[in-house]
């Protein structure tokens, strides 16, 4: 039985609880309507706070077979993590693009959400030292920014908006990208393993955390639509914004996987149709 972050990178997390040490002050239930911050307190900071509270939480949960391992790159590689965070989280944006949770070439090597190591270091511009998970796969090390095998989804998912937006300031002075759950999880034999393939009591106990830092997330933010990239994602979001009584637009875009064919005939011209359609390409193509 693994006890999904608990034993994992004390020394980072020790790290976490000295510079935030409100969020690890205060370890009761989260609570949906209360992003954790005070008015004068940056988005940024918000933000982190809700992240930081969910790991605190995530830590007391239990994982069995099929899992056998579990990255949580909010611990290890938190330092580019904050970086992208504290660099990009401003007031004033109106879209959240939701993915569901790391891909074992991407955030779990950079921290980045859809973190495909070329796109965050030569166009988000992205730095930081990034350590280790307490146990690793010996087909999934972590490499850090010196991972050489590119992510596929994250390739074309931060590669399209680098066509679109040049500057990455352009993207994200009307959009950010949030995961709903930090982990990844793998078999024995190195298998990436979604939250939907996890036992349904364990998976149930997962969501329903991330379900409540995800309306944490929006409210701090205070965005007006969620975009869940994914079937996965959009449906997810849409269930927890719905309980929680938020008044946010949630819609999806096709994952950009290579799992998908659909993906693998055009993803760009699928995704931007619907963006289109949102209105989300005017939005990021207009002046001023």
């Amino acid at each position: 039985m693994l006890n999904g972050a608990v034993s994992a990178h004390s020394s980072v997390l020790q790290e976490q609880e000295e510079q935030n040490p409100a969020v690890f002050d205060h370890p009761g239930a989260l609570n949906p309507l209360d992003p954790g911050g005070g008015g004068d307190e940056s988005v940024s900071a918000r933000f982190l706070q809700v992240e930081l509270e969910l790991n605190l939480h995530l830590r007391g949960l239990t994982f069995t077979e099929p899992v056998r391992f579990i990255y949580n790159p909010l611990e290890y590689a938190w330092t580019p993590h904050r970086c992208f965070v504290e660099t990009y989280c401003r007031p004033g944006q109106s879209v959240l693009f939701l993915g569901m949770n790391p891909g074992p070439f991407g955030m779990a090597q950079t921290g980045v959400p859809f973190g495909e190591v070329k796109s965050v270091v030569e166009w988000l511009k992205i730095s930081g030292e990034v350590g280790h998970p307490n146990e690793e796969h010996p087909k999934r090390r972590i490499m850090g920014l010196s991972c050489t095998q590119s992510e596929v989804s994250g390739a074309r998912f931060w590669g399209y908006f680098r066509k679109l937006c040049p500057d990455p300031s352009l993207f994200f002075r009307h959009c950010f990208v949030h995961n709903l759950c930090p982990l990844m999880f793998m078999s024995a034999s190195g298998k990436n393993l979604t939250p939907p393939e996890l036992k349904p009591g364990e998976r149930d106990a997962l969501l329903a955390k991330c379900d409540i830092a995800l309306c944490q997330v929006v409210q701090a933010l205070g965005v007006s639509m969620v975009i869940g990239v994914g079937r996965v994602a959009e449906q997810r979001a849409r269930k927890a914004l719905n309980m929680a009584g938020l008044n946010v637009r949630v819609e999806g875009i096709m994952h950009p996987s290579p799992r998908n064919p659909a993906a693998n005939r055009g993803w760009e011209d699928v995704a931007r149709r619907k963006l289109e359609e949102l209105g989300v390409i005017s939005l990021l193509t207009r002046d001023g």
